[in-house]
């Protein structure tokens, strides 16, 4: 059994759709679709059923996967158990991270592995809430990195950093040139929000609600980088975001923000481990490196 073909088989089975996994991989939804239907092939029956929307598991591709979820779980960790025991840990950690933590806590990750851990190689997938939640449960990453609404509970994640929320508006914007705004403030702001479904948008609507108004959105947009570009670029423009997303921006003087409170809309960033089994000697070295890292840092995603 090819264990890239079954990785890509997973991926696929949990993203349901050709062309999310070749954007996610930065290769065309051609060599994808080939690379599936030669390994349906290799089982000599249809996994996947084609719709308008995506691709979806047959009857028979549902058992495969369970299976095969099972089976690149043993096989991986029986490879690195193996590796260990010589000596010298080498293998793939499949990181899932929430966009804020790209920079710079996976440059200095990065860069520390290269030099006391040359043998292990990362690969990183960003992605937002349920979508980590998912790739974690369906065995697509071996660590994520991403948002509670709670404190984590359980030995299965662990508190990494605390993000408050910012309202951020254009460098030299009154509103946001205080420390402090009240949330009932937002009330007919045009502000740029991330699409539905969210977890993070549901939070913001339902807080809205709470106190007897809807957010006004101008704009929806998942990035975070087209969100600040907009508010930088349109004055009278505001969005909410977490302090470890607009770190750079505020120290290049390119926004400007002040902390949401009444309620102060809080955060936990945590690091996520699998339920289902114990971590390879790799993946345990690279959540011991983050976990220090964000230590060193005083409890932040961000620092020096």
């Amino acid at each position: 059994m090819n264990l890239d073909a079954v990785r890509l088989f997973l991926e696929v089975a949990e993203a349901g759709s050709l062309t999310k996994v070749a954007n996610r991989r930065q290769t065309v939804q051609s060599h994808v679709s080939r690379q599936i239907s030669d390994f349906e092939a290799g089982m000599g029956t249809a996994l996947f059923r084609r719709t308008g929307r995506g691709v979806v598991l047959t009857a028979v591709g549902e058992r495969v996967a369970s299976r095969l979820r099972l089976w690149l779980l043993d096989t991986e960790r029986m490879t690195e158990e193996l590796r260990a025991e010589s000596g010298s840990v080498k293998g793939e950690v499949r990181l899932g991270i929430i966009p804020s933590a790209v920079h710079p806590l996976m440059t200095r990750l990065c860069q520390s592995l290269k030099a006391e851990h040359p043998g292990i190689r990362l690969s990183i997938s960003e992605a937002q809430g349920a979508e980590l939640d998912n790739m974690l449960d369906g065995g697509l990453v071996d660590l994520a990195i991403l948002f509670r609404y709670h404190p984590p509970r359980g030995d299965d994640e662990k508190p990494l950093a605390i993000a408050h929320t910012y309202l951020i508006g254009h460098p030299g914007d009154e509103l946001t040139s205080s420390p402090t705004v009240p949330f009932s403030r937002l009330e007919s702001l045009p502000l740029v929000l991330p699409r539905r479904p969210s977890h993070w948008r549901n939070a913001l609507d339902e807080t809205a609600r709470s106190l007897g108004f809807r957010l006004q959105a101008v704009v929806e947009a998942d990035s975070l980088t087209l969100q600040k570009q907009l508010v930088a670029q349109t004055p009278g423009t505001y969005s909410l975001l977490g302090p470890y997303a607009i770190m750079t921006e505020l120290e290049e003087g390119k926004l400007s923000c002040s902390k949401v409170v009444r309620p102060d809309l809080t955060r936990h960033v945590t690091l996520a481990l699998p339920k289902q089994g114990k971590l390879s000697p790799a993946t345990r070295i690279v959540a011991q490196a983050i976990t220090e890292r964000v230590e060193a840092w005083g409890g932040q995603l961000f620092g020096r």
